[in-house]
């Protein structure tokens, strides 16, 4: 199989899995284990494979950015790359998911951050995590008493 069609694919489970996150019914344990383990899971498996077998050949490393470019230029290792992103970012968008669903943070404020994990990665960490941080403090403020001075 050619790097071209095992990308190809991919495509599909992680699309599912972000749909399962984004409008699935977050009740039903096995459907989250979806997004959050199985396909993670099965892309990291993916992902080491394609490192064990296509690393060592690239001579390409990670300490320069001469290095990381050249380790890229084999097609599968940027596969091994994608498939990376792929399954990290889904990871944590349901984990993102989780939290905001702790934090009660509704669904419909929920998908666009979703969909800017899926996109952006660290642009949807970054906007889940200061909302969840916004929250965390109003309701901090609205829980704290204020005595007056004496």
């Amino acid at each position: 199989m050619s790097p071209q069609e095992l990308f190809g694919l991919t495509g599909a489970p992680v699309l599912l899995g972000w749909i399962i996150l984004i409008a699935g019914p977050r009740r039903f344990a096995i459907l989250n284990a979806i997004p959050q383990f199985i396909i993670p899971f099965g892309l990291s498996l993916l992902y080491a494979a394609l490192v064990l077998s296509h690393f060592s050949r690239t001579g390409g490393g990670y300490g320069s950015l001469a290095a990381v470019r050249q380790l890229f230029t084999s097609e599968w290792i940027l596969l091994a790359g994608w498939v990376h992103y792929l399954a990290f970012d889904l990871f944590v968008g349901s984990v993102l998911a989780a939290r905001m669903d702790r934090a009660g943070i509704g669904r419909l404020v929920q998908a666009p951050v979703l969909a800017s994990t899926f996109l952006f990665g660290p642009v949807g960490l970054v906007l889940a995590l200061g909302m969840e941080t916004l929250l965390s403090g109003r309701q901090a403020m609205a829980t704290l008493k204020l005595h007056p001075r004496r």
